[in-house]
């Protein structure tokens, strides 16, 4: 283990940082966790988690047994930061750094000459050196790299995560890394940090090519992804099988189209490629075309459902829209998961109840529905679907795969049948 780091304090304990944390502290290194909500830092401490993660339970609970890992509400001295926040969006699609600058503006006071400080959070180009600002304002007694460049006090890098829900823990450590440094001193020092348990390689850049990696990377999926969900419209337009018409595509040696599906979810694909149409909007016209095919899939969703519900009103007189029953198998953004972030599922659950339907949810990975959602959505077991008149198939869980979906009024958006 590299000798000069051997406290690390993670700011914000999610989805990225608490499996960052927990396996910094099983390669050795003492961490403290730091995150605003005071129900996260308790469970922590309790050797429990807060989000689902495969294996993640046992790990949290080993490091914290061992006194390797404490979570707080403020930050503490250390040696190496890592910020791991949100960055959403506002509305008008323009990049949000509130949490990025709250939590620049906590750790500040507790810096000292040597320490490194990460941004890990998916972000905008030019946010790690907006960072680095707001450190340098709070901390005018040190320097920093936009300064004093490679003589700076503090380092600062931009190092992306680019893990699976689901797999996190093994991907954090097989991945390679790219490693964004204000100065090349900074990429060195953050390099030495990550090979404390990354097996990946550990890929040297500047700070800006770091950030607009990531940025690339779910772009170039989010445009791939709209180019089969266009697909799935015009096959339905032309009464074509878009699943049989992709798999026999794909037949060609050098054609991979992805599969469609009721949009695209997640905190990654469906906000990156709108912080690089921010930052450049004349220059990016295909990257703000597929995300605008990719946004106006849930609602092409909705209406082929309510092609079903006039089917079967249709065929059922006596019932009227009030009495319609929707089961919506899946929330999450995807398979096996209990991520609900910018789920295009949980979008078109929750619009098809705004507009006057009863909802049936079925989702086997969560126990309860978030506070905001209304009240005519019941989660439901499995077991229960024969209740819904229609069913709309979102998500492709397991559970789902091997159903016999024998219904005569059915949306199928992920192809399982």
């Amino acid at each position: 283990m590299s000798s000069s780091f051997k406290h690390i304090c993670v700011i914000g304990l999610g989805y990225i940082g608490l499996p960052t944390a927990a396996t910094f502290a099983a390669h050795g290194v003492k961490v403290t966790g730091v995150d605003v909500n005071q129900h996260a830092v308790d469970m922590i401490n309790q050797g429990k988690v807060h989000i689902v993660e495969p294996d993640l339970d046992a790990l949290v609970r080993d490091v914290v047994a061992q006194g390797k890992l404490s979570a707080q509400l403020a930050p503490t001295e250390a040696d190496a930061y890592i910020v791991a926040v949100p960055t959403p969006f506002k509305d008008d699609y323009q990049p949000d750094l509130k949490y990025i600058e709250a939590a620049s503006k906590a750790l500040a006071p507790f810096l000292k000459s040597g320490n490194l400080v990460i941004l890990e959070s998916t972000s905008p180009v030019e946010a790690t050196e907006q960072m680095s600002a707001w450190l340098s304002e709070a901390r005018p007694d040190l320097s920093f790299p936009q300064q004093k460049g490679e003589e700076a006090d503090i380092l600062v890098a931009h190092c992306p995560e680019r893990v699976l829900p689901g797999k996190v823990l093994q991907e954090l450590i097989s991945n390679d890394r790219i490693i964004g440094g204000m100065t090349p001193r900074c990429s060195k020092a953050a390099c030495d940090l990550y090979k404390i348990f990354v097996k990946g390689a550990c890929i040297e850049t500047n700070a800006r090519t770091a950030e607009m990696c990531k940025l690339t990377e779910n772009s170039f999926r989010d445009v791939n992804i709209a180019f089969a969900n266009e697909l799935s419209v015009i096959c339905d337009k032309l009464d074509i099988n878009v699943w049989e018409l992709i798999s026999l595509a794909n037949r060609h040696p050098r054609v991979n189209i992805l599969q469609p599906g009721p949009g695209v979810g997640g905190h990654c694909i469906a906000v990156d490629p709108w912080f690089i149409v921010a930052k450049t909007p004349e220059q990016a016209r295909l990257i703000r075309t597929a995300r605008e095919v990719n946004d106006a899939k849930p609602e092409w969703v909705i209406d082929q459902v309510k092609i079903k519900i006039a089917d079967f009103l249709q065929a059922n007189p006596t019932k009227t829209i009030q009495d319609v029953t929707i089961a919506c198998y899946g929330l999450a953004f995807k398979p096996d998961i209990d991520d609900l972030r910018e789920s295009p599922a949980l979008e078109i659950t929750k619009k098809l109840a705004e507009q006057g339907f009863n909802i049936l949810a079925i989702e086997p990975n969560i126990h309860e529905l978030p506070a905001k959602l209304p009240s005519n959505i019941k989660l439901i077991a499995l077991k229960e679907h024969q209740q819904a008149d229609i069913h709309l198939i979102l998500v492709d869980h397991r559970q789902f795969k091997n159903m016999n979906f024998s219904f005569s009024y059915v949306v199928d958006t992920k192809g399982i049948l």
